[in-house]
């Protein structure tokens, strides 16, 4: 089983929405998937909410709530035993000892990031944290970032490329400012699952995504995915 942690201390970075969409790529591919909503806003538990009944299932947890009394922590939280994924969404500005107890069972970790200059710099300072975290706890996860809500073709795209081209965390999907993404979670349902031919493009990201979680590599082909999109974007 792996648990892929969604995790940045800013918020409004799209956590829920690599959270919810991953879930929904993994589910639809016959990959027994749980959820786990960890921020009190609930908003993924909104999502599997409105999940139609035709959509694989998704077994959701909402860990954002105080466990009820005689029940422990580790039993609130458990899934199903077939379940093969767990996606954890969190919410921001994480205590310190919770960041650190989801941690220690991560298999791999996302930090969503707004390519705007604030966003960078909020998000270079956590992702310094983290790695420093990581390092005093004597863990080995792997570290991605995903760019969110992005336009390819602008210039705080091209300089979030340029600063994070500098740092050891690599940049593994960049994820398209598109109605695509809030048509899906209206209707609880992933990119991955709509019909819609328009999501080809949104799909080869994602796909890079999930190749780097199950390999730990960025593919090969991450370059020419870029100039695809761009074309799209224009």
């Amino acid at each position: 089983m792996k648990r892929l942690l969604i995790l940045n201390s800013k918020g409004g970075c799209g956590k829920t929405t690599i959270a919810t969409n991953l879930a929904g790529y993994y589910a639809s591919s016959g990959t027994p998937t749980a959820l786990l909503d960890h921020d009190p806003q609930g908003s993924s538990k909104r999502w599997l909410e409105l999940r139609p009944e035709h959509l694989t299932k998704i077994h959701g947890v909402f860990a954002g709530k105080p466990t009820q009394a005689g029940v422990t922590r580790s039993f609130a939280l458990r899934v199903p035993p077939e379940t093969r994924r767990v996606i954890i969404d969190t919410p921001a500005s994480m205590k310190r000892l919770d960041m650190m107890e989801m941690l220690r069972g991560a298999s791999a970790v996302i930090v969503p990031l707004l390519p705007s200059a604030i966003d960078r710099h909020v998000t270079l300072d956590f992702l310094q944290e983290l790695s420093t975290l990581c390092r005093q706890m004597n863990l080995e996860i792997p570290l991605g970032i995903v760019a969110n809500r992005v336009r390819l073709n602008t210039r705080s795209f091209a300089n979030l490329k340029e600063i994070l081209s500098h740092i050891e965390i690599p940049l593994i999907a960049y994820l398209r400012d598109t109605q695509q993404y809030v048509n899906a979670a209206e209707e609880g349902s992933a990119i991955a699952e709509l019909k819609d031919p328009a999501v080809k493009k949104e799909m080869l990201q994602w796909t890079a995504l999930v190749y780097w979680l199950e390999t730990g590599r960025i593919p090969p082909h991450m370059e020419s995915l870029h100039q695809d999109l761009l074309q799209v974007q224009a």
